[in-house]
């Protein structure tokens, strides 16, 4: 493995962590308003209690549709191959520029990988919709800030 695979990979593992503990977050959120609804369910009466319950249940609606936007977030990192390679940006692409340095995948925030700063950024981003389809070369202009693509695995 090159060392363009070793930070591809790195990159992929680190966006994989980060859904990974989103997703732990979340089931211990849908948890514990499990065991919040069944306490309700056992101490309260009347008004208050209805009112308890569907907070709760409100809550767990919540817990529910970001679990449902996690594991499409999983299906698409899933689709992403470390081993492909492409001189025009796509998702799953490495892109280096002037400015800052980038992997097409998810929005996961900043990630290092050997003291080199990437931000992770979904292919739908503004910043991702302007370099998708382009090469190395090609001048970006993003905020009124004008960069060029230096590198793209």
């Amino acid at each position: 493995m090159n060392s363009t695979e070793k930070i591809k990979q790195a990159l992929h593992n680190g966006c994989v962590l980060f859904t990974q503990n989103r997703l732990d977050t979340i089931n211990k959120t849908i948890l514990e308003l499990q065991e919040s609804l069944t306490s309700e369910t056992k101490s309260s009466a009347g008004d208050k209690h209805e009112t308890g319950r569907a907070m709760v249940q409100l809550e767990r609606e919540k817990a529910g549709h970001q679990l449902a936007e996690i594991q499409k977030v999983n299906q698409l990192l899933a689709k992403i191959s470390t081993e492909k390679t492409s001189k025009v940006i796509g998702l799953g692409s490495v892109v280096y520029t002037t400015k800052s340095n980038y992997y097409i995948a998810i929005s996961a925030g900043e990630l290092e990988v050997d003291t080199q700063k990437f931000y992770a950024i979904a292919a739908n981003t503004p910043i991702a919709q302007l370099l998708l389809g382009k090469t190395i070369g090609d001048d970006i202009v993003f905020r009124a800030q004008n960069f060029s693509i230096t590198d793209v695995n």
